[in-house]
Order: structure tokens, then C-alpha cells, then sequence
């Protein structure tokens, strides 16, 4: 298998003065992008401008999309590699900032339009049957999602596993497609119906769990006495850090920013659904008085 990435590799290039340009990670980028801007034009000259994908939506998913696209094109993708620092910005700008910005923007039915009428429906069901095949009903419970998401972070930074990650390409693209993978799963599942008004208290309390967890996780990174990631660390030297350094700072960005995240999306919903609770309250009050 190791060959067949590497035969990849060859082929696409793996970057240009560090910029991304493997077809692995370009394509699949591109084609999102085309197939969602082309969709969004046509449906807003058949239902009218904001119908169907409001501004909002369409700003989050370019925000998502640029989000994703920095991460995983730029060369923080290539120093990811060689530092723990920049390994742990890119999973953290993909995991707490992309994949929630795309989910948010509900970018399926825009993409379908981007197909031929004549294809809309097939593709439509295809999707659905894919969805049912993949339990994607069962993976997107909020539960479920959760306990997934956790234990791909936890698994994946076993120093040993994590260690094999950088030596074996494909262990690494796995890394990469179940960190990627569980996030979206875990952002769909606490964030579905937010756009509608439908909050969920118990995806509240699942976000400030990953908050918590992430932040334990992110601790004993940091605060580890000694480099645990060893071969994560090879590039350290050239930003003026030692292995150690470059750890435990890529311990605080779990650990801070990224526990900041969850925690605030948690508090942001949780302000949302008090909101919309006392609503029903106050509109019998005003009835009342009157």
C-alpha cells in the first residue's frame, strides 16, 4: 500500500515550495468548490436570489472552504509533518473551524443543483441510499458522533500509533480521514436543526465533554516532561525550538484555543436555547396583560 501512495505521489507531486499539490487532497477541494458555486447560480435563477442558499450560508461555506483549503494546501500542510506545532494548528483549524463552518452551511442541496435536471434525482438518491449504506443515521447521533470523534483524537496520539503515522503513508492519510471523518460526523450531530431553531440541550453538554476532554489531552501534551512525539519533531530546531518546546506548545493550542472553541460553541448554543425557551413565556405573559 505504502507503494501505491508513494506511485501517487510521484505522479501529483507532493508540494511546490511547500504548497500542497497532491490530487489526493487538490481535487477533491476543487471539485467541492466548483460543484457548490455552480449550484448556487443556478439554483438562485430558478428560486431567486437567497432562496434555497441564504448569504449567510454561502459566506459559511467559503469561510469553511478557505479554512480547510489553508489548512490543508499551504505550507503548514508540509511543516505539519516535521513539527508538532504546525501539526496540531492544521487539526485544530480542520476539526473546531471548518468542519463546523460547512456543516453550518448545509451545502448538499446547493451541490446537487449543480448537476443536469436530468441527473438531479438520480444523484439526490444515490446520496441517500450511500447515507443508509454508511448508517450515517446512527454514525450523526449526537452520542454516537461524540464518543467517535473522542476516540479518534485519543487513539491517534498514542505515541507509538502516532509514530507510525509519520513513518507509514498510509497510517497517515488514515490519521488525517478519521480526524476529518469524526469531525464532520461530530458537528452534523450537535449542530443539526441549529440553523432551524431546533438546539439541542443535550448537544450543549456533548460539546462542553469534548472541551473537556480535548483539554485533559492537550494537558498531558504539555505538560509532559519529556518529548513523547520525538520523530514529530525533526523540524523544531529551525524555528529556535527544542523537540521538548515544540511539544508542549503544541500541547497549549489543544489545550487553550482548542478547548476555547468547543466550550464557546457550547455557551453560544446554550444562550440560543435559553433565548428561544423563555420566547413561548413572554408571548403568555404579553397576552396576559393584555
Amino acid at each position: 500500500m505504502d507503494r501505491l501512495f508513494g506511485l501517487a505521489s510521484c505522479f501529483s507531486g507532493v508540494t511546490i515550495a511547500g504548497w500542497t499539490t497532491d490530487l489526493a487532497i487538490t481535487a477533491p477541494l476543487g471539485i467541492s468548490l466548483v460543484l457548490y458555486a455552480v449550484g448556487v447560480i443556478r439554483l438562485w435563477r430558478a428560486a431567486g436570489v437567497a432562496r434555497g442558499a441564504t448569504p449567510i450560508q454561502v459566506a459559511l461555506f467559503l469561510a469553511g472552504w478557505l479554512v480547510l483549503a489553508g489548512a490543508l494546501l499551504t505550507p503548514l500542510h508540509d511543516w505539519s509533518r516535521r513539527l508538532f506545532t504546525a501539526h496540531m494548528i492544521e487539526h485544530e483549524l480542520v476539526m473546531t473551524l471548518a468542519a463546523p463552518l460547512l456543516i453550518l452551511s448545509r451545502p448538499l442541496g446547493p451541490m446537487l443543483w449543480a448537476f443536469p435536471t436530468a441527473w438531479r434525482r438520480s444523484v439526490a438518491v444515490g446520496v441517500r441510499n450511500l447515507a443508509f449504506l454508511l448508517f450515517w443515521d446512527v454514525l450523526t447521533a449526537p452520542l454516537v458522533a461524540t464518543v467517535l470523534h473522542a476516540i479518534a483524537i485519543w487513539v491517534w496520539h498514542v505515541p507509538s500509533l502516532f509514530g507510525t503515522a509519520l513513518q507509514i503513508e498510509w497510517v497517515h492519510w488514515a490519521q488525517h480521514l478519521s480526524f476529518v471523518f469524526t469531525a464532520f460526523l461530530f458537528w452534523w450531530g450537535v449542530l443539526e436543526g441549529v440553523e432551524r431553531g431546533r438546539i439541542r440541550a443535550g448537544g450543549i453538554g456533548l460539546l462542553f465533554v469534548t472541551a473537556l476532554h480535548t483539554a485533559v489531552l492537550g494537558a498531558l501534551i504539555a505538560l509532559s516532561p519529556r518529548p513523547v512525539y520525538p520523530y514529530q519533531s525533526t523540524a523544531a530546531s529551525s524555528w529556535n525550538l527544542t523537540p521538548l518546546m515544540d511539544q508542549q506548545l503544541a500541547g497549549i493550542i489543544m489545550w487553550v484555543p482548542g478547548g476555547m472553541v468547543y466550550a464557546g460553541a457550547a455557551l453560544t448554543l446554550a444562550a440560543l436555547w435559553i433565548g428561544r425557551s423563555s420566547l413561548p413565556q413572554m408571548s403568555r405573559q404579553a397576552a396576559h396583560a393584555e
